[in-house]
């Protein structure tokens, strides 16, 4: 059967292996299955790896051992084209997304550069833009401003907003709310299960905080030296 899924199967990561030593294992035979429309949450303590597991099956960074597969293809043996399309349908959220966005321009440039690179025509960046605007919640007005003016909730929703815009299948979220306030928090949260629930992505949620762990996800598990305890 044709599976959907996105889906590590037995990955490891280590650093600095060689001739002078094992190196430094990060995690071991790590296993899981993200499906669409639905959530993974991954938690455990700080420094445990999660934020590197994340990459890994997001495709920015190569499992020493191991496979990711898209849709029943593994990694390592797609085309530079079948690629380039992975790419595109798996992104990743940051913790911080001040990250996310050049400090010199505004929130509309930065935006609208994303619409370039897809090519869309240029008398059709307004519709996508009012799109974006009803999904976040924000105000036109945030367009015309600068990163360093607007809040973390704020930008936050328009990193989201304009991941969107890539129509992704699945989206890495690495600690997307931990630095923001609580009452911040919720509202991204039931903002992501929104548009979970509208566009069918499927989330790998990485977070130290076991309550939107719970709240977010499907099924989770905790990463703890090197293992992945699949809990709920």
């Amino acid at each position: 059967m044709f599976s959907m899924s996105l889906r590590a199967a037995s990955i490891s990561k280590i650093y600095g292996a060689g001739l002078l030593g094992p190196g430094k294992c990060i995690f071991r035979e790590i296993s899981l299955e993200i499906s669409p429309g639905k959530t993974f949450g991954l938690m455990g303590p700080s420094g445990e790896g999660k934020s590197t597991l994340g990459r890994v099956v997001a495709g920015l960074e190569k499992p020493t051992k191991g496979t990711i597969y898209y849709k029943g293809s593994p990694l390592t043996g797609m085309k530079k084209t079948e690629y380039t399309a992975f790419r595109s349908k798996v992104q990743i959220m940051f913790q911080d997304p001040t990250d996310a966005f050049n400090p010199g321009k505004k929130m509309g440039h930065s935006v609208s550069e994303v619409l370039a690179l897809l090519r869309v025509p240029k008398v059709k960046y307004a519709p996508k833009i009012e799109e974006l605007l009803i999904i976040t919640g924000l105000p036109e007005e945030v367009l015309s401003r600068y990163p360093s003016q607007l809040s973390g909730g704020q930008l936050q929703r328009l990193a989201l907003g304009r991941l969107l815009l890539l129509d992704p299948e699945y989206i890495i979220l690495d600690e997307p709310t931990s630095a923001l306030d609580v009452s911040v928090q919720a509202q991204i949260l039931h903002m992501l299960k929104k548009v979970q629930a509208e566009r069918k992505i499927g989330y790998l949620l990485i977070s130290h905080d076991e309550a939107v762990i719970r709240f977010m996800s499907d099924s989770y598990g905790e990463l703890e030296k090197g293992h992945l305890k699949i809990i709920g």
